[in-house]
């Protein structure tokens, strides 16, 4: 038998590359859900900075006006609010859920809540706060 001149290529086993992949797989299975619960908990923080943010605006307004405002617009057309208020859980500025206040005479907006369902990381209601 002769020996191989050949020069030998270099690369890696199927084996390598099989525990490369595994072990890949393993830190992403244990990231993937601590990065999925840190952005259900930024949109958590984000939604109760918006709620305190358009409440401390209709408290404002009743402060100046004597009476709520008719719609969240109102609150943008008389510069209380650079824009409507955003809730990140639903992705939409439209699904605010209005409370009137127990007067109708003074205003269309006394509190709003998320429109979202499903219960926050605390175990409350999203409608509740």
């Amino acid at each position: 038998m002769q020996p191989d001149n050949r020069p030998r290529l270099a690369g890696f086993t199927l084996i390598e590359l099989v525990v490369v992949m595994a072990i890949i797989a393993l830190l992403v299975a244990l990231a993937a859900p601590r990065y999925f619960h840190s952005i259900d908990r930024s949109k958590e923080t984000v939604l109760k900075a918006n709620l305190a943010q358009t409440r401390d605006a209709l408290d404002k307004f009743y402060g100046d006006n004597g009476r709520y405002p008719d719609s969240l617009e109102m609150l943008v057309e008389k510069k209380y609010l650079r824009g409507l208020p955003y809730d990140p859980l639903t992705d939409s500025k439209e699904t605010w859920v209005i409370v009137q206040p127990k007067n109708t005479d003074s205003g269309g907006v006394y509190d709003l809540h998320s429109g979202a369902e499903g219960t926050a990381s605390d175990g409350t209601s999203y409608a509740s706060w």
